[in-house]
C-alpha cells in the first residue's frame, strides 16, 4: 500500500495533495478514480524543477559483482604501480577524463554521459537489494533471502505499482509490454549449486509487481575454464560471446503450444471470465487480487505482438545488432531500446553470474586475464552501442540510463591466484545518461589512491531519488509495509548538479 504525502496545494474538492491519499485495491481513501485522476493532474504541476520528469522510462543497468573505480572511469595514472595496477588508460571523448584502456569504444561517448565517482556506502557486500531498493540498511542474512521480510521494493516495482493505479484512475487500456522488465534471464538462475540473492522482488507489494524476466535463447560461443575451490566451469560463457540468431522471450508466455489458436485462447479467456463471476469475493483478498493481475498479464502477454517482436532481435538489422555485440550484455542492452520503444517504463540489464560463485565482476581472482578477456570487451561495445542508437533515434532525451553495481573494488591488488580486487563500497563510479541529466559532466571525486571520496558523497539512496524524480515520481512518497508501517520510498536527495 502507497501513502503519499506532498505539498498543500487544494483540488477542486478542497482535498489537499497533503490529506492522506492511500492507493489500494478499493480506492482512495474514499476517492474515485476520477478524483485521483483530477490529484494527479494537479500534482504534476505543483512546483518541480525542471527536471522532474523528464524521462519518459529508464534502462537500468547493473554490474553484479562490482567493477573497479580505478580501471573504468576514475583511472589514478599517477598512483603508484599497487594502486594503478597494470592497465594503463585513455583519454575519452570527454576532456580530461580518462578511461581504462580496456575500454576504447566507450571512450567515444564520454561526452554524452554524466560520471558519478563518489557513490559511498558502508555495506561491502553483493547488496543489490540496498542498491536498488529503499532498505536502509543490510546484513548477509538478507542479501541471500529474497523473500527475506526486511527487503523492501525493487525500484522497478515500485514504478511498476504506481504506473497501475495511475493507469487504472485514467482507464487506460491494458498495456502492450509490461511497465517493469528484467533481462536476460532470472537474476541470479545461472549459478552453480548457489542460492538465489536478494534485489529485484517487489517484496511487501506483492510479488504480482516482480519484474516480467526474460530468458535468452541462443548459443555461448566463446567460453573460458573456469575453477573455485573444488568446483569448475566448463561451458562455453554467453557474456564472452553468443551466436548471431540469439534473441529472447518470456518463457511460456510469448509462445502458444501449437495446438492452441487465438481464437482457442480467447474462448478460454471467456469462459474463465464467466467462472470468476461467480467466486468474486477472491478478488477482494490480496492472494486473489495477486492471482488475478498474474492471469491477465498471462494472456496479455501471449496475445501481445508488440512484446514477441520487441524480444526477437532476429527482426533487427544486422548493422544495429553488431553495433552493441554479438555478446549477452550487447544484446541485451539491445532489447532494452527495442522494449523501451515498444512502451516499457523500466527495462534493467543485470550482468549477471554464470556459471561459478564470483564470476561476472567480481573480480577477486585471475582480475586482469578476465578484464581483458570476459569483461571489458562486451562493456565496451554494448555501452557504446547503447548510448549511440539511443541518440541516433532521438531516444537518448528521454530514457535515463544508469549504469551502476553494488560498490566498487579495492585500490590495491590483492595476491594470489592471478591477483584480484576484493569488495570495497568506501568509493565507486556510476554512469548516467540521457532522460534529463548532463552531457559531458562529473560529479564528485575521490582522493588519490581511489580509496575514499575527496568530494561531494553520494549514496546509492541518492541515485535512486534522482531515478525516480527523473521519471516524475515523488521520492518522499510513503510507502507500508506488511505491518501497516509507514516507510519512506527512498531516504535519499536528487543529485541536482547531475542534471539539466
Amino acid at each position: 500500500m502507497l501513502r503519499i504525502l506532498g505539498s498543500a496545494r487544494k483540488l477542486c474538492g478542497g482535498m489537499t495533495r497533503r490529506d492522506l491519499l492511500r492507493v489500494g485495491g478499493l480506492g482512495l481513501a474514499g476517492m474515485s478514480l476520477a478524483e485521483l485522476a483530477q490529484w494527479q493532474a494537479a500534482s504534476a504541476s505543483d512546483a518541480q524543477p525542471r527536471s522532474f520528469g523528464r524521462a519518459k522510462s529508464i534502462i537500468l543497468i547493473h554490474l553484479y559483482g562490482s567493477p573497479s573505480q580505478i580501471e573504468w572511469v576514475d583511472c589514478k595514472p599517477d598512483a603508484p604501480a599497487e594502486i594503478r595496477g597494470e592497465l594503463g588508460s585513455i583519454p575519452s571523448s570527454l576532456p580530461g577524463l580518462r578511461v581504462c584502456e580496456l575500454l576504447p569504444t566507450f571512450a567515444k561517448v564520454m561526452d554524452r554521459t554524466t560520471i558519478l565517482r563518489s557513490l559511498t556506502h558502508p555495506y561491502p557486500l553483493h547488496g543489490v537489494a540496498y542498491a536498488l531498493t529503499g532498505v536502509p540498511t543490510l546484513d548477509l542474512p538478507a542479501e541471500l533471502n529474497p523473500r527475506d521480510p526486511r527487503n523492501w521494493p525493487f525500484f522497478g516495482s515500485v514504478v511498476d505499482y504506481v504506473e497501475a493505479q495511475r493507469d487504472q484512475a485514467a482507464g487506460a487500456p491494458p498495456r502492450q509490454v509490461p511497465a517493469n522488465m528484467a533481462l536476460p534471464f532470472p537474476f541470479s538462475s545461472r549459478r552453480v549449486g548457489e542460492v538465489p540473492r536478494a534485489g529485484p522482488y517487489a517484496t511487501f507489494l506483492g510479488a504480482e509487481y516482480d519484474p516480467v524476466w526474460t530468458d535468452y535463447k541462443g548459443t555461448a560461443t566463446k567460453g573460458l575454464a573456469r575453477t573455485l575451490g573444488d568446483k569448475r566451469f566448463d561451458d562455453n560463457d554467453p557474456y564472452i560471446g553468443l551466436s548471431e540468431d540469439s534473441y529472447f522471450q518470456v518463457p511460456s508466455a510469448t509462445d502458444l503450444p501449437r495446438d492452441v489458436t487465438l481464437d482457442r485462447l480467447h474462448r478460454r479467456k471467456s469462459l474463465v471470465g464467466q467462472l470468476d463471476a461467480a467466486r468474486r469475493d477472491l478478488a477482494t483478498t490480496p492472494r486473489g487480487k495477486q492471482m488475478d493481475r498474474y492471469r491477465q498479464m498471462t494472456y496479455e502477454l501471449i496475445e501481445s505482438d508488440a512484446l514477441r517482436n520487441a524480444l526477437d532481435l532476429r527482426k533487427e538489422d544486422r548493422r544495429v545488432r553488431e553495433l552493441y555485440g554479438h555478446t549477452l550484455f550487447g544484446q541485451s542492452c539491445l532489447a532494452a531500446r527495442r522494449l523501451v520503444e515498444a512502451g516499457s517504463r523500466v527495462v534493467s540489464v543485470f550482468w549477471d553470474e554464470y556459471g561459478l560463485a564470483g564470476s561476472g565482476w567480481d573480480t577477486h581472482y585471475n582480475h586482469y586475464a578476465r578484464m581483458k578477456q570476459e569483461l571489458c570487451p562486451g562493456l565496451d561495445q554494448g555501452w557504446y552501442g547503447l548510448i549511440t542508437d539511443l541518440d541516433q533515434r532521438g531516444l537518448l532525451d528521454d530514457t535515463l540510463v544508469v549504469c551502476t553495481s553494488e560498490h566498487g573494488r579495492t585500490p590495491k591488488i590483492t595476491p594470489g591466484q592471478g591477483g584480484g580486487r576484493d569488495h570495497w563500497s568506501r568509493v565507486y563510479s556510476t554512469l548516467l545518461a540521457g532522460g534529463g541529466t548532463k552531457r559531458g559532466h562529473i560529479v564528485g571525486a575521490s582522493d588519490k589512491q581511489g580509496g575514499d571520496v575527496a568530494d561531494r558523497p553520494i549514496s546509492p539512496k541518492d541515485l535512486l531519488a534522482t531515478m525516480y524524480h527523473l521519471l516524475g515520481i515523488d521520492h518522499h512518497m510513503i510507502v507500508h509495509d506488511r505491518l501497516n508501517r509507514p516507510l519512506p520510498l527512498v531516504e535519499g536527495d536528487v543529485i541536482h548538479e547531475a542534471l539539466v
